[in-house]
């Protein structure tokens, strides 16, 4: 087939790779905004005798992120320098990473002159039985871990294992509130306000998106967020074992909120049903351990306590009462203590709130009809959603298609949740990616997950097989070469679907997809 050349890039001062393209309609022009830890994806297709079609998936930013506002609006301002029209805009989930920016940049977004249509999933759709009771535990989860934020900030810095219970929930609690502690809910709802004359499309798992007019050869599948409520839970750090998450959310939120009313309660009457004894039962441990102790408690009770898990006697009584001597060379042993451990237990609520609003995430693929080709676009998904689009089926005239079929013929892959560890799946996720025309992009810095402390990410396990997939056409948010027109080997020679690469500014990198 003869070849055509690529378009020269538009940037000044930047290069487009150089190679030539296959002349096949539509071409997927994609170009990703590198803020750090968020996404902010810009989709173009070009059509005949039609105006391009724009997507924009999210539109977002870290709040641990700095300067992360000020990012927002330089590429609210790039967008708007490419279009004023976005046909559809795609908020793929409830995490301000992802929807931060159309709050903070809101006057920027209100210069567009037309936003046509706004996705989301079905898990954002207030007329949902199964939404409301998930958004039901998000919202219980959001307290109950703001309110052990304020508690283990009050612990203090002596204790190096709260300390980082401390930092884990805080880091969570990130992707709920923005830099002034604005709620997810009020970025994500001024997004669904921006297509003035229509409310939001909630998609649905295993059905189509109508055909754009002008876009005959495109078809777009849904395949996330799933429907099964325990897929919704699914996590796996290490294996493709897909074991659901070791403790279920529900108990530990209501254990949580029991542990906050009995100590706030005091010495009053609390029925906690989590608690393994009644309430009457026992001696109240700040008494026995504080200045208010006197003899009329149990002395037994005391010295135990010192001799063998505080290392320390209360303060002598106020009265003129004595009590028996106790022995005062008590060795150390303040390190058993656990009065604020049960603290500990907000870690999990927050991994599992933060599993499960990552598996609400909408998933889009994009079919070119004429060749086949399919480009991925997987959000936040964790291991949940990715096993519920095995079971995925769309009947298409005589043929039918599946989420294996559709991943076996991936081009481009946008690497799920940053590429950490748990948001791309093996047996069931990359090893079906077979094309050897792969290319991925990871919206991700590394440095900026460090200060978070989400540790390694990208995960070097996922990195390194996407670097083998794809040939080394693996590109990061956080490339040293973005912005500087001195391409990678691997990105230097066309390929079948990826047509062209550029890269304008540190801010953006783009890429031409058949």
């Amino acid at each position: 087939m003869a070849k055509t050349p690529t378009h020269k890039a538009t940037a000044t001062g930047h290069g487009t790779r150089a190679g030539a393209v296959d002349p096949v309609a539509p071409v997927m022009t994609v170009r990703h905004y590198c803020q750090g830890l968020g996404d902010c994806h810009l989709i173009r297709i070009k059509r005949d005798k039609l105006d391009d079609f724009f997507m924009l998936i999210d539109c977002g930013v870290h709040s641990s992120v700095s300067g992360g506002p000020a990012t927002i609006n330089a590429i609210v301002s790039d967008i708007l320098s490419v279009t004023k029209k976005i046909d559809v805009l795609v908020v793929t989930h409830e995490h301000v990473d992802h929807v931060s920016g159309f709050l903070s940049a809101a006057d920027k977004f209100a210069q567009f002159a037309e936003i046509g249509e706004v996705w989301m999933g079905w898990t954002e759709n207030p007329a949902d039985p199964q939404a409301r009771q998930l958004d039901k535990f998000k919202g219980q989860a959001l307290a109950l871990l703001s309110q052990a934020s304020q508690r283990l900030s009050a612990v203090g810095g002596n204790d190096g294992y709260m300390a980082n219970v401390r930092d884990g929930v805080q880091s969570i609690l990130g992707f709920n509130f923005g830099v002034k502690g604005e709620r997810v809910r009020r970025m994500r709802d001024e997004a669904g306000k921006l297509a003035k004359t229509q409310p939001p499309v909630y998609l649905e798992p295993g059905t189509l998106r109508p055909t754009i007019p002008g876009l005959d050869d495109l078809r777009i599948y849904v395949l996330g967020p799933p429907r099964d409520a325990a897929l919704l839970k699914v996590t796996d750090r290490q294996s493709e074992m897909y074991s659901l998450a070791s403790a279920s959310a529900a108990p530990i939120a209501a254990a949580l909120q029991g542990s906050f009313a009995l100590t706030m309660a005091g010495d009053q009457f609390v029925d906690d049903p989590a608690a393994p004894f009644d309430w009457n039962v026992g001696l109240p441990l700040g008494s026995l351990m504080s200045a208010e102790a006197d003899g009329e408690l149990d002395r037994a009770a005391v010295s135990f306590l010192a001799q063998h898990y505080s290392g320390q006697l209360p303060a002598p009584p106020r009265t003129k009462r004595q009590r028996k001597p106790v022995d005062s060379n008590l060795v150390d042993q303040s390190w058993r203590r656990i009065d604020h451990d049960w603290l500990a237990m907000s870690s999990t609520l927050a991994m599992q709130l933060d599993d499960q609003t990552n598996n609400t995430s909408v998933v889009l693929a994009f079919e070119n009809t004429k060749t086949g080709r399919v480009m991925f676009f997987a959000a936040d998904a964790q291991i949940g959603s990715w096993l519920s689009w095995q079971s995925l089926k769309w009947d298409i005239g005589a043929n039918s298609v599946t989420g294996s079929d559709l991943l076996a013929r991936t081009v481009y892959y946008k690497v799920g949740h940053h590429g950490s560890q748990n948001a791309t799946a093996q047996a069931k996720g990359l090893e079906l990616m077979t094309s050897p025309d792969l290319s991925a992009f990871i919206p991700t810095n590394q440095k900026d997950a460090k200060k978070v402390g989400w540790g390694e990410m990208p995960f070097h396990g996922i990195l390194d097989a996407l670097e083998k997939k794809t040939s080394g056409r693996t590109v990061r948010a956080d490339d040293a070469w973005l912005g500087t027109g001195a391409f990678p080997p691997a990105l230097q020679t066309p390929t079948g679907s990826l047509q062209a690469v550029r890269s304008g500014s540190p801010l953006w990198v783009e890429f031409d997809i058949a």
